[in-house]
């Protein structure tokens, strides 16, 4: 279901533009964790959703999503009885969200959106985090927008709604670009265009994701950055 061309691409990250699953399981491995690597790397994103719960609920104050990985990491190091990391191993492996390694299509991809679009973040990463790993994996952005920004997490549509009014544009000139449909869906409805992008491998090798049919309510819907590029025309 195709619409007029939006002005601003607004990104999802995590899954989306960066392996999560792939670079978390590579760092395990590479610290030698009495783990395994593919379980490591699935808890740790498994507590993602309840603790931002927590903060959309008012159960606990506004907390970056560098502190809500902490406060996971403690608790998945205690269920994985691991317990020959230092303290400040402990913080390096936490920042290991600031490391995580672009999709191969990824850059390649962005730069050829950015020829048309203004290509931002829209991610409930934190600013720092967001920098940094743009940095480490030379993503092209335009602006790093952010749920810090907003003080609301995503779906909460004050995050969508707000790089419409951050550019002064019409909700309609935005256009989600994601991995997931929740997200895509709470975009919809606040009336932000949609792209969906497969991501077969985000949860891992052995996990074999059961969403990637097409959605009546999204716009687009690509194999990778690359195709969402050329379903665009740029």
């Amino acid at each position: 279901m195709k619409t007029t061309k939006p002005k601003v691409l607004a990104f999802d990250v995590f899954g989306t533009v960066v392996d999560w699953h792939g670079s978390i399981a590579a760092e395990a491995k590479r610290l030698d964790l009495p783990v395994d690597p593919d379980a490591f790397a699935t808890a740790w994103r498994d507590g993602y959703r309840p603790a931002m719960a927590r903060v959309r609920s008012g159960d606990l104050p506004w907390t970056k999503i560098d502190d809500l990985h902490r406060l996971i990491l403690d608790q998945i190091l205690n269920t994985f009885q691991i317990t020959s990391l230092s303290e400040i191993e402990k913080q390096n492996l936490n920042r290991i969200w600031h490391r995580l390694s672009p999709w191969q299509d990824t850059v390649e991809g962005l730069n050829k959106l950015k020829r048309q679009f203004t290509i931002v973040t829209l991610s409930n990463g934190n600013l720092g985090l967001l920098a940094n790993m743009a940095k480490n994996a030379s993503l092209p952005w335009d602006l790093i927008l952010s749920a810090e920004v907003f003080r609301h997490y995503k779906p909460d549509p004050e995050t969508y709604l707000g790089v419409a009014s951050t550019f002064d544009l019409l909700p309609e000139e935005v256009m989600l670009v994601a991995a997931h449909k929740d997200d895509l869906m709470a975009a919809d409805r606040c009336g932000l265009q949609t792209a969906f992008i497969e991501r077969s491998l985000e949860f891992g090798p052995h996990f074999k994701r059961q969403d990637l049919h097409i959605e009546q309510f999204i716009n687009y819907h690509a194999k990778d950055l690359n195709d969402l590029a050329a379903q665009l025309d740029c």
